[in-house]
Order: C-alpha cells, then structure tokens, then sequence
C-alpha cells in the first residue's frame, strides 16, 4: 500500500516504489495498468489528452470507468486546428467527460495571446511559446487539481528520446507520470481504434500523424516518421512538458 509524504506545494505525494512496478507492468497491457492506476490512486490521478488519438480516455471511460471518472486535462494553446477543437467537442460529448481546459495565463483567443505576448512568437522564440502554451499551463493544471499521478499517451517507438521510457516514473515535482502505452506501436493504436471505433482527430485522414499546433505541424509523407511533421526543419524534438 503507498504511502503518502508532503510535497513541497502541500499535495500528497505517492510514496511507490516504481522500480518493482516497472517490472511487473512491463508486458502489461494499457488496460491493466490503467486499472492498476484506478485502484492504487483513487484520488488525484487525471489524464492529459492533446485529442489526437483517444485510445487512453475509451480506456479510462469505456472499459476501466473509474468511479468518479478520471479528469482530462487539455492545453488549449490558442493555435490548434479547428479539427482538433471539433474532437475535443465530440469527445466530451460522447464520453461525457471531466474535462479541464487550461490556456496560456491572461489570454483567450489567437488575437489576445499576439498583443499580450508577441505576434508569431513560435517563430521568434518557440521555446517560450511552448513554455506560455504548454508547460505553465499544465503545471498549473497539475496544481490546481491536486494531481498525485498523470497518464500520458507516450510510446517508445515515437522517437529515440522515449525508447528507454519506462511505465511509471516521476515529473519533476515527484508526482507520478503513468505511460499505458509504452509497449504498443502505432499500428496498435489504429487496430484498437478502428476495433472499437474510438474517435479520433480527422487531420489524421488529411496526412498528420502527430498533431500539435497548426502553425508548427505539416503532414507527413509516406516513408517519414511519424513525428516528422512536428517542428519541420527544426532538432526539436518535444515542446518540453515531458521534460
């Protein structure tokens, strides 16, 4: 049984020793270790979705169903594609979900955003336009609601930097980030969707195999990675919450 310890911000935190976890979950499937999550962490797990591929919430909302439900918590960055807006209306709809939406601090449109912090800042300084869209955000996301662990929808096959990712470890406040689906490739995730018929963002049927935000992802040819389309011409690699 975990023990909790006060964090640094006042919440709780899972005392679990991760390393026999990641033994025994390793071969596990996502549904399993999501159950395993539902019953050991009753309060203060939530999920974070960029609504892309909603393999993780059919999961947590069609088969695990915790009760209460786990929350979903969304970046609203101000720059996503109308589609990706679309799947997080029809989602929440469908699967009836807590959801969270956080956006940069001050700010609720494109138009905002530009007067409060620069226009086209990704091209000046991405690093802060992640740091305002996504990283503060979700921090403060993670704080206000009391978050002890946080599922991922991460896989190792998704680059070299995740290869070695294991099923749970820890953010940098010490709370518990869970990734379900380490072990499964991409096909994986299309060979559940269409099984159960999850929804899923309609860019992917335009070419995008990962979808972030619409100034900053193009669509991927055949032959080129799956994340080949995030940041093109860029080295980076990730908008920094994971890291």
């Amino acid at each position: 049984m975990a023990q909790c310890t006060a964090s640094p911000v006042g919440t709780p935190s899972l005392d679990f020793d991760l390393a026999p976890l990641n033994q025994q979950f390793d071969a596990a499937s996502p549904q399993e270790i999501l159950s395993w999550c539902a019953e050991n962490i009753p309060q203060g797990l939530v999920q974070t979705s960029a609504f892309s591929l909603l393999v993780v919430t059919h999961m947590l909302y069609r088969e695990v169903q915790p009760n209460p439900p786990v929350p979903v918590i969304f970046l609203d960055t101000l720059h996503h594609f109308p589609e990706t807006l679309q799947t997080v209306e029809r989602a929440k709809a469908f699967y009836n979900l807590d959801l969270h939406v956080y956006r940069a601090a001050g700010v609720d449109s494109r138009t905002a955003f530009a007067a409060r912090y620069g226009d086209q800042l990704w091209q000046h300084d991405v690093n802060q336009f992640h740091y305002l869209t996504k990283v503060e955000p979700l921090q403060r996301a993670l704080s206000d609601l009391g978050v002890r662990a946080w599922i991922t929808g991460r896989r190792r096959d998704q680059s070299e930097a995740r290869q070695a990712m294991p099923i749970f470890e820890r953010d940098k406040e010490g709370r518990i980030k869970v990734n379900p689906l380490a072990n499964w490739s991409r096909k994986d995730l299309w060979n559940y969707t269409y099984q159960h018929q999850v929804i899923y963002n309609p860019l992917h049927d335009q070419g995008y195999t990962s979808i972030g935000d619409e100034p900053l992802t193009t669509p991927v040819a055949v032959g080129e990675h799956e994340r080949a389309g995030r940041w093109r011409g860029s080295v980076k690699t990730e908008c920094g919450i994971h890291l």
